[in-house]
């Protein structure tokens, strides 16, 4: 099926491209994938302006207009799929999971990770705890980026945290050696000391030989 959104977001990108910025942030992300070189705030105005001209009506249409970016040849592609996606949180129901599941098991690089895991998975496991099974399945997958997505998705809880899933879950990846996964743990126990330090605090004490020194320093940072 042919979407005129596409074109027009693919046009916007080449019009507003800056061969520098290409090379830089390409450079930043480590990859030889192709870049734009256009930044978030020109980015977005894209998207505005394109779903303005061109509003999604269905969440069919949605699901694969999103995934035809997702799979285009560039970056911004990618983000711009991942801004389509946050717009139409209308969307976001536990028919959204097959589309969010597989953006996670396709991400290739925290840029587009994070921001699936924390916002978007995160979201409809809130909503719906029946998803929390699927995440404890992520825990021992052998894709690292999966495994990551399993300790983001509780990021944005605060008090709506399943602490003894988070428990569990840090427990279960403490023992890792790759720097994204103890730079995960470290990270979401920093947020949800912004809810309950204490809590934290004791985590972090009672499992100071499992866990890393950097995933100590980082759930620690804002507490010392």
């Amino acid at each position: 099926m042919n979407f005129p959104i596409i074109q027009y977001i693919r046009n916007a990108l080449n019009d507003a491209a800056d061969f520098n910025k290409a090379k830089s942030m390409a450079a930043y992300m480590k990859t030889l994938q192709k870049f734009y070189g256009v930044q978030a705030a020109p980015r977005r105005k894209i998207c505005r302006e394109a779903l303005n001209e061109f509003p999604i009506n269905s969440p069919d249409a949605w699901n694969k207009i999103v995934l035809i970016l997702w799979r285009g040849e560039s970056r911004e592609e990618m983000y711009l799929a991942l801004d389509i996606v946050e717009r139409y949180k209308k969307y976001h129901d536990e028919n959204a999971w097959p589309l969010f599941e597989l953006l996670t098991r396709t991400a290739t690089n925290w840029d587009t990770l994070d921001w699936i895991a924390s916002q978007f998975v995160g979201g409809l496991v809130a909503q719906n705890r029946a998803f929390e099974a699927k995440i404890i399945s992520w825990r021992r997958d052998s894709n690292f980026w999966v495994r990551r997505a399993s300790l983001l998705v509780h990021l944005n809880h605060k008090k709506e945290t399943n602490i003894a899933l988070l428990n569990d879950t840090i427990l279960c990846l403490a023992d890792e050696s790759e720097f994204f996964i103890r730079k995960a743990i470290g990270w979401v126990l920093r947020e949800y000391a912004k809810t309950d330090p204490v809590w934290v605090k004791n985590f972090v004490q009672k499992n100071e030989v499992k866990l890393s020194g950097l995933s100590k320093r980082e759930a620690l940072k804002n507490l010392i």
